[in-house]
């Protein structure tokens, strides 16, 4: 092990921890062993531990800190009184003359190095008790940019040690029992990356609200990563499926959201402080900041990063706006959803609720009710009340004395990668960050309900609502010989049930992608210069803002939200049903008044498949097969099925069928399967004409009951008459399994009646059926009754 007191980061190990800290050893092990694989690390050097408690003794700093501390155990002083007192004794020490010598004629060889006089870097602090498995020190030390010159790195360095007993850092080693005077600090001197020219962020190799362990997710904005990592702004964020990074030809690249990204910080000009946050330029609120390259870069370095390290990563980079060139400039394990285990699981469902107050991304996974507490600055920290929900603009590491506290918090700021998002995870808090309007819509001792549990999109309602939580354990789930599969439609909610041991998704509405992310009419995009209508036109600009090529943005949301529930299901099936919207529907979407016929009887009328060889929408059909086929062959899910909906006759299958293969969708083709929804009594009636053209069948009992009993499934009139184990529609199901089974094909069903009885369950496995699809919450109770049938 070297024994100097400065340390290039070529010579430091990730084994020396209790030398140079957990920030620093990582990037020596990452310029070791990853920059040979292409991981690029700006390069520098690192102080000692030893260094440090040099210094710390020349200035008799350690009986300092023991007796401040005594005194706020016996509580004489508070918090903040005890952290200025150390910090003031730090910035008024003196450098031993061999210290300061080593540090300065370090930095001159960087920047000779560098190839410059005095090269501008990141003084970054990194104490040895940091990045643990089990305690992330998110934010508590200090990082100061663009320093230059001698002096200024001496001066860093000092902020560096003092900034060891900030008060967040206090509170944070006294709530993980870490002994203060055994904890060292080791401070990285880096070439700084000229980010403030170009971009950067953080990334996880895991996704940090559910765990699933299958996708990088990029958090990424103009200027340098402070920005990102304290949540001052709301960044763009980018989702990548990993399993497929290895295969140069596919882009796995399953969302892409553009974030607000106000203001961006750059270096500042000589006079003022180094550097400084200025308003971003409308262009760059409205465009990403990675191109897909990029993004497969970032998400390519953090698998590698991740595989030698043996564990899920929190990382940042930068992208250097002067060449392009993409860094790593920090990696450490990520603390909360890699300790937790695959056993007993809440799940929480919201009942009745208030109005809509304001949304965000939703952090953790819990609904909370309580009252607002809202808290401009930490200094605030006497008017909190103990459970209440904190609402502010953003937190940095000193608000975690008041976080520890809260029941929820919500921001106005920060992305998933923010210091609010990184510390309630770890707090095990639900959180709403990024509404953009909080502070304005909320007021103290308001009562509110956080609700975390809906997705990727956090809500805040208006007073208390009613809260149910289930346990359950998906590993407990027996074996059974006919499948189990999900009924899913949200993309936002998908992952959250990637621990069921599921055998695929049985049935993916693409109408809720449609309705949700999406939100116009598909022919509006294709024929947008016809659209008279100057609103809708307006809201359609609004929509695609950054694509000139409209129909593009249909592609690229319907492929992304459907790749994001096929990434859960994989690599068991994803049945992707076509949009299968009444016309009634249809018309509520943008713009799409104008493309839909009136009809008396919407459920009888103008729905699934009559539409797709139809002038009225042939074109927008197109749109959704250039979605599969972007999905399957581009993105990689070659696991997607495609089904029909609503398949009257055979000739309208071979004229769908047709249409698809028109579209580079042939059955057959590159593995493509095609099912048809069995939910007309033609279907039925003419199985053995359907088997021929399809290679399965989903039973949509609810259409079924509906057209067997001639019952409007959607009449309170008739509800009790609407049965879907009345003798008729068990015959036409019992029929189709067995006509089915006859023709070799692949036969399941997709409705609500196993999740509701058992012994429907129990029926259709008596029947000999293939595959149950049901929704996720009732996942557990189904595979228990068809172990029991």
């Amino acid at each position: 092990m070297p024994s100097s007191d400065i340390l290039w980061f070529e010579e430091i190990a990730r084994d020396d921890v209790a030398m140079v800290g957990g920030k620093n050893a990582s990037l020596g092990e990452m310029v070791r062993k990853l920059t040979p694989a292409g991981v690029a690390v700006p390069s520098g050097f690192a102080t000692t531990a030893g260094m440090f408690r040099r210094f710390v003794a020349a200035n008799g700093i350690a009986a300092i800190i023991q007796d401040t501390l005594d005194q706020r155990r016996a509580g004489k002083i508070a918090l903040a009184e005890a952290g200025r007192t150390i910090r003031a004794a730090f910035l008024r020490g003196d450098w031993p003359d061999e210290s300061a010598a080593a540090i300065a004629n370090a930095y001159k060889e960087l920047s000779q190095r560098s190839g410059v006089g005095d090269v501008d870097v990141a003084v970054r602090s990194s104490a040895t008790a940091e990045d643990l498995p089990d305690a992330s020190f998110a934010g508590q030390q200090e990082t100061f940019l663009n320093v230059a010159g001698p002096a200024m790195v001496l001066d860093a360095c000092r902020r560096c040690y003092a900034s060891l007993f900030t008060d967040r850092a206090i509170s944070y080693r006294e709530t993980k029992a870490f002994d203060h005077l055994k904890v060292a600090l080791s401070v990285g001197v880096q070439r700084m990356v000229r980010s403030d020219l170009g971009s950067s962020g953080v990334m996880f190799s895991i996704d940090t609200e559910t765990g699933f362990d299958r996708i990088v997710i990029i958090n990424a904005a103009w200027g340098l990563g402070e920005n990102v990592v304290q949540g001052a702004v709301d960044p763009d964020e980018y989702q990548v499926f990993k399993p497929f990074l290895d295969n140069p030809r596919l882009r796995p690249i399953i969302q892409k959201t553009l974030g607000a990204k106000q203001i961006k910080m750059i270096y500042a000009k000589e006079g003022e402080r180094p550097v400084k946050n200025v308003p971003t330029s409308r262009v760059e609120r409205q465009s990403l900041v990675l191109g897909d390259a990029d993004i497969l870069a970032l998400a390519r370095w953090a698998q590698a990063i991740e595989r030698h390290y043996g564990c899920p990563m929190d990382i940042e980079w930068a992208k250097d706006g002067r060449d392009g060139s993409l860094f790593i400039v920090q990696a450490r394990p990520e603390t909360v959803q890699s300790q937790r285990t695959a056993g007993a699981h809440e799940s929480y469902r919201l009942g009745a609720h208030g109005r809509t107050l304001c949304k965000g991304l939703s952090i953790g996974e819990a609904i909370v009710s309580g009252s607002v507490c809202m808290i401009r600055t930490p200094d605030e920290i006497d008017r909190f009340v103990d459970g209440a929900i904190l609402v502010t603009e953003t937190t940095d590491p000193d608000w975690v004395p008041i976080m520890k506290r809260a029941g929820a918090i919500v921001t106005d700021h920060g992305g998933r990668t923010s210091h609010a998002a990184i510390v309630s995870r770890e707090l095990g808090l639900p959180a709403i960050v990024g509404t953009g309007d909080a502070t304005h819509v909320l007021h103290d001792q308001q009562a509110i309900t956080v609700s975390c549990a809906e997705g990727d999109q956090g809500f805040v309602y208006d007073g208390d609502a009613e809260i149910t939580v289930e346990e359950s354990d998906p590993g407990e789930a027996p074996a059974t010989r006919t499948e189990i599969m999900l009924n899913l439609a949200n993309p936002a909610a998908a992952a959250r049930w990637w621990r069921l041991p599921i055998d695929g998704v049985g049935l993916a509405r693409m109408e809720f992608v449609i309705n949700n992310a999406i939100k116009i009419h598909p022919m509006a995009l294709v024929h947008f210069a016809a659209i008279t209508d100057t609103a809708a036109r307006a809201e359609i600009e609004a929509i695609t803002r950054g694509y000139a090529d409209k129909p593009a943005f249909f592609v690229d949301r319907l492929a992304e939200g459907l790749a994001r529930i096929a990434a859960v299901a994989h690599p068991h099936p994803c049945i992707v049903r076509m949009s299968d919207f009444k016309t009634n529907e249809y018309a509520h979407l943008v713009g799409g008044e104008g493309f839909e016929p009136e009809e008396a009887n919407p459920m009888l009328g103008f729905r699934g498949a009559s539409r797709y060889y139809s002038p009225r929408y042939r074109d927008g059909f197109a749109l959704e097969c250039r979605a599969i086929r972007r999905l399957r062959e581009e993105m990689g899910f070659a696991n997607v099925i495609v089904m029909i909906p609503f398949c009257r006759t055979l000739s309208e299958a071979d004229r769908v069928l047709e249409v698809m293969a028109e579209n580079g969708l042939k059955r057959g083709q590159d593995g493509l399967q095609v099912y048809v929804m069995c939910e007309i009594p033609a279907n039925v009636i003419l199985a053995r004409g359907f088997a021929e053209r399809f290679d399965g069948f989903s039973i949509g009992s609810n259409d079924l009951t509906q057209l067997t009993l001639g019952v409007d499934r959607d009449s309170s009139l008739l509800a009790e008459l609407f049965d879907e184990e009345d003798a008729a529609v068990k015959w036409m199901i019992r029929s189709m399994i067995d006509a089915a089974r006859e023709a070799g094909a692949k036969v399941g069903l997709c409705g609500q009646a196993p999740s509701d009885n058992p012994a429907f369950a129990a029926f259709l496995v008596e029947c000999g059926i293939d595959s149950i699809s049901v929704s996720p919450d009732s996942f557990a109770a189904v595979k228990q009754h068809v172990a029991r049938a």
